[in-house]
């Protein structure tokens, strides 16, 4: 299934997956496993610890939300592929965020623990049938399928990406 063949996209998710390739969905997940051995690590960590603005995350807050988030994600695709039908729980990123202490890990470390969280989705992904793929369930912000899901995380983590560069590196643009 191609990321062009998600119809309709799910409302807030959707800025998300379009932010993925036009491609099938275990070729999206390759791409983002990918993208994570092109980061530019030692620009990153030069920043250090500080962030762009009062009350913002650091780029570690970022990686490990990357990480918190499609670890949450993850639970509810298997969660919705296997037919269960109760509303999952809501996730309060913030929270996560302030009691993860990601600041005390490195960039590197947290870049492997994404790669590793790749892999697991990408072994998960590589388990579902189609009729799998486009089963659905309901989170907070509506109902969404599996699929929806395995594009959502790959534009997810290009999303905070683009954040980094634009808010971090670039701020005038």
């Amino acid at each position: 299934m191609k990321r062009s063949e998600l119809n309709p996209l799910p409302e807030y998710f959707d800025r998300y997956i379009n932010k993925c390739d036009d491609v099938e969905l275990m070729e999206a997940l390759d791409i983002s496993i990918n993208e994570l051995n092109h980061l530019p690590i030692e620009k990153w960590e030069s920043y250090g610890d500080k962030t762009y603005a009062e009350g913002k995350w650091t780029i570690k807050d970022i990686l490990q939300h990357i990480i918190d988030a499609e670890r949450v994600f993850t639970y509810r695709v298997m969660f919705f592929a296997r037919g269960d039908q109760q509303k999952v729980p809501y996730y309060t990123e913030d929270d996560y965020a302030a009691t993860a202490d990601a600041n005390r890990r490195t960039i590197k470390d947290l870049v492997e623990e994404l790669k590793a969280s790749h892999h697991s989705v990408k072994a998960l992904y590589n388990s579902f049938t189609s009729e799998m793929l486009s089963k659905t369930g309901m989170g907070f912000k509506g109902k969404y399928s599996v699929a929806d899901i395995g594009f959502m995380l790959p534009g997810h983590q290009r999303w905070h990406f683009d954040v980094i560069e634009e808010k971090y590196f670039n701020p005038a643009s």
